[in-house]
């Protein structure tokens, strides 16, 4: 077995430390500095914990090994031996991941972003089918999903919606998710069978904290307006609706769905401050020769990372080559599959 008690030590001293950081009252003082230690001690405790179990086990281990030497007690021993060992390699597989280096913001909340892409009304549509997933998968998983802009189509269909995803390891789950999402299938619109191929983009960004993104005031243009539904209509007799653009970056985020002002103007700066942490973000992997270009795309019919064929009810992803028959039951939420054998791709690729 791996000698792993170095790093199991280290950790569980660096939780007393933080433990006793959030115990200090001069800490209260700073919000951004208490979130950020009880962040770092949140993702260091699942390592103490294992560490935990898998020292007492040593122990165990230990103990069993020295019946072997005892006549009466070695029959015994050899019948616990063989379970603890596996036990003990199941744990060590378990604190390997959780050493292994990770995004920073696999923890992170995030906003969604969902654009239909190539296919006009049809690809609105699957849009809608997409946010609905998400949605169900979110409910699946304890996480609370809530829009902050959209813009519908008059049948049904979802043109660009952001919305808010806060849960426990949120960004971790759902960042293989972005890039283009193929669909091909039969149009209610489609009178003679055809099968269509439509495409919409899914962007995934963690959401950026005040403590991540600085933004200063002069350099944003603030432009309010008036709200209006699917075809233009009015939907609103007052200048409720907000846009902001970042002056130097050109990033822009609007939001009307509130009928307060205020209340978009919020949520709208909520959107742009994770546009420019995913932004800064993506110059940095940009930077780095071996890091992959990680967006969307331009929602061209021939990229992709997805596959959703209707008339074989079969999903593919083409990244890990993992296909799965069940397109009803991964529409309806049930994404665990299909995500861990993306994650499990990716991963091996990381390790390469």
């Amino acid at each position: 077995m791996l000698d792993l008690s170095e790093r199991i030590n280290d950790a569980t001293a660096r939780a007393a430390q933080l433990e006793a950081q959030l115990a200090d009252p001069a800490l209260t003082g700073s919000a951004s500095e208490y979130t950020r230690v009880a962040k770092e001690l949140s993702a260091l405790r699942p390592l103490v914990e294992a560490g935990g179990r898998y020292q007492a086990l040593l122990v165990e281990i230990r103990d069993i090994r020295e019946m072997l030497e005892d006549e009466e007690m070695r029959e015994l021993a050899e019948s616990e031996l063989p379970e603890l060992l596996a036990r003990g390699e199941a744990l060590e597989k378990e604190i390997l991941e959780l050493i292994l280096p990770k995004d920073p913001n696999d923890a992170k909340n995030v906003l969604l972003e969902i654009r239909s892409g190539a296919g006009g009304e049809e690809a609105a549509l699957f849009g809608a089918d997409l946010f609905r997933m998400y949605s169900r998968y979110a409910e699946r998983r304890g996480w609370k999903i809530e829009p902050l802009s959209i813009s519908e189509t008059g049948s049904g269909g979802i043109k660009e919606i952001v919305a808010s995803v806060t849960g426990k390891g949120v960004y971790g789950r759902l960042k293989c998710e972005r890039g283009v999402h193929r669909v091909q299938r039969v149009p209610v619109t489609e009178s003679a069978g055809r099968i269509h191929t439509s495409t919409v983009t899914v962007a995934v960004m963690p959401e950026a904290e005040e403590v991540d993104v600085q933004i200063d005031q002069k350099d944003l243009r603030i432009d309010v307006f008036r709200a209006s539904g699917p075809g233009g209509q009015s939907v609103n007799t007052t200048d409720s609706a907000v846009r902001i653009t970042h002056l130097e970056s050109g990033i822009v985020a609007q939001c009307q769905d509130e009928k307060s002002q205020h209340k978009n103007k919020a949520r709208a700066m909520k959107i742009l401050r994770a546009r420019l942490f995913e932004a800064e973000a993506q110059r940095l992997a940009d930077e780095r020769a071996s890091e992959r270009r990680s967006q969307v795309g331009s929602g061209d019919r021939s990229e992709k990372i997805r596959t959703y064929n209707f008339p074989q009810s079969r999903v593919t992803d083409h990244r890990a080559g993992l296909t799965v028959h069940r397109l009803e039951a991964i529409l309806e939420g049930e994404l665990d599959e299909l995500l861990d054998g993306v994650h499990a791709y990716m991963s091996a690729e990381r390790e390469k």
